[in-house]
């Protein structure tokens, strides 16, 4: 057995390394990367953990380099001839994909495209598994916490991070590829986590009432493993694995808000989140993160969560002794040399207050009025883990955190894929105040290509899976860095469901991404 993987020196991409390595059926590993030097590192980290893990050095053997861009359709056939088995693990990330949008267009969308044709091209297939992202579900809150795979994809205005992937997504989906399976990433704890996200404003992108279901990166490699071995012994098929979208979760246990995973972090020094931020340093919508109503379907199948968040904090502390100085160096400290400088970095909130983003201020708090209206004090800013919602009435957290909510899909969701008919279709359509225009559909042939028209009269095909199924929707976001979902909620219900959650009724603003990617915003036509 063969396998080509990209991302193999990411965070995830690492521990699906650590993980695969040893594999007995693995003849070759092919991995792909921009940077030698990244897979060198890679190679002497593999080492350590099979000396450790007293497995043969001689795995890493296994290893075939390739350097290069994955847009680059040469690279890509080299990467897949002759493999059984595409690991599409690499990606661009924030904040590198708000550092250099052009990278993660490059390898997002760019990438995945060149990969997907590399792929078609091929008389035998190899299996593709796409990991793509939670970021597609936007911005949640306690109005609507939960959610599944079927839910509609309302990426955030400004990310390109999320546009780029929802549109690899859905080339994966609707593709030629044989066998397929998409696998979204939920928030994942990494042994980086700490120095990525302390160099830049990303931070206060974090809502602290933002629901989060947290996954480690060693159980997502863990997953990995367990998908090929299960493949490997021919206990997978397309009534239960390929051709379908599943949400990594972390289960119960890892489940909670962004403050409380601030505080969890900060209790490596002595510390709270309430030592280190004001409530107004962080964003109130606009983030992505939300609880998986069926996070329990892949770990049914393969078993992988072994960790929890507890468990990833004690790791992080052992791994990085040198946090545990900060429980003798006072905490204001701390927030004066750590965490108040990133408030004047062009990504953090203060910084678009000062310098005039409007558009930003107003996506990710509803305006500069609301902004500038946020309590400086702990006291009078209401979480949901201390019994009140964000408007400040009072809630029941666990209640909240243990009962699903639901949402209408158009459709009865309940059904299975061999009893879908036209006229799920059909409603699905008009509930999205678009319409079918196939008037032919096979009963239960989830992944045929099929006609439909946006609430704008455009035309676009997709299979009833990827938007039955996997909630995709044709609209400008597939094809601009623009985003105008405030009128499309409007006839959209849908997208109504879940976006006037967290926005008025009566905004109507257009927001987009210049060609130099700068931020603007204007009235919805």
């Amino acid at each position: 057995m063969r396998i080509a993987i990209t991302g193999a020196t990411g965070n995830m991409g690492r521990e699906v390394m650590k993980q695969i390595i040893s594999l007995e059926a693995a003849e070759e590993i092919r991995c792909l990367s921009r940077s030698a030097k990244n897979i060198d590192k890679l190679c002497k980290e593999l080492k350590k953990h099979l000396k450790k893990t007293k497995k043969d050095l001689s795995f890493v053997n296994k290893i075939t380099r390739l350097t290069g861009s994955l847009s680059n359709p040469e690279i890509c056939e080299k990467l897949i001839d002759g493999v059984d088995y595409v690991l599409a693990i690499g990606a661009v990330i924030p904040p590198q994909a708000d550092q250099n949008p052009d990278s993660a267009i490059d390898c997002n969308e760019r990438g995945t495209d060149a990969l997907v044709s590399a792929i078609e091209s091929k008389e035998h297939q190899p299996k593709l598994l796409h990991v793509s992202t939670m970021a597609l579900y936007g911005n949640r809150n306690s109005r609507h916490p939960w959610g599944r795979v079927g839910d509609p994809l309302l990426i955030s205005p400004f990310d390109v991070y999320a546009a780029t992937k929802m549109r690899g997504e859905f080339r994966v989906m609707n593709s030629g590829v044989k066998s397929w399976a998409v696998i979204r990433q939920s928030a994942m704890l990494h042994d980086n986590m700490l120095s990525g996200n302390i160099s830049d404003g990303l931070m206060f992108h974090t809502c602290f009432n933002a629901p989060l279901e947290w996954v480690t990166a060693h159980d997502s490699g863990v997953l990995v493993r367990r998908i090929l071995e299960r493949d490997i012994a021919g206990e997978l098929d397309e009534t239960n694995f390929w051709k379908k979208c599943f949400n990594i979760g972390g289960g119960a246990v890892n489940r909670i808000i962004g403050y409380d995973t601030l505080n969890d972090g900060f209790k490596m020094i002595g510390g709270t989140a309430k030592n280190f931020f004001k409530p107004n340093y962080d964003a109130t919508r606009n983030f992505h993160g939300l609880w998986f109503t069926d996070g329990y379907e892949l770990d049914k199948l393969f078993g992988y969560i072994e960790q929890d968040t507890t468990a990833y904090w004690k790791h992080i502390a052992k791994l990085h002794p040198v946090y545990g100085m900060g429980k003798i160096v006072p905490k204001t400290l701390i927030a004066k040399l750590v965490i108040k400088p990133l408030l004047k970095n062009y990504n953090a909130p203060a910084y678009w207050a000062k310098h005039g983003d409007e558009a930003r201020l107003t996506a990710y708090f509803g305006g500069r009025d609301k902004y500038e209206a946020l309590p400086e004090k702990w006291g009078d800013f209401p979480l949901l883990s201390e019994g009140r919602d964000e408007w400040g009435q009072p809630i029941d957290y666990e209640k909240l955190r243990t009962t699903p909510t639901e949402i209408d899909y158009g459709f009865d969701f309940s059904k299975e894929d061999k009893d879908i008919d036209i006229a799920d279709l059909r409603s699905v359509a008009e509930a999205h105040g678009g319409k079918l225009l196939s008037e032919e559909f096979v009963k239960g042939d989830m992944h045929a290509p099929v006609k439909w028209q946006t609430q704008d009269g455009e035309e676009f095909t997709a299979s009833p899976y990827s938007v039955l199924r996997a909630g995709h929707w044709y609209n400008i976001s597939y094809r601009e860095y623009a985003w105008d979902f405030d009128r499309l909620a409007k006839k959209d219900k849908l997208y109504a469901q879940i976006w006037y959650d967290s926005h008025e009724k009566n905004e109507d603003v257009f927001y987009g991404l210049d060609e130099k990617f700068n931020a603007y915003m204007r009235e919805s036509k």
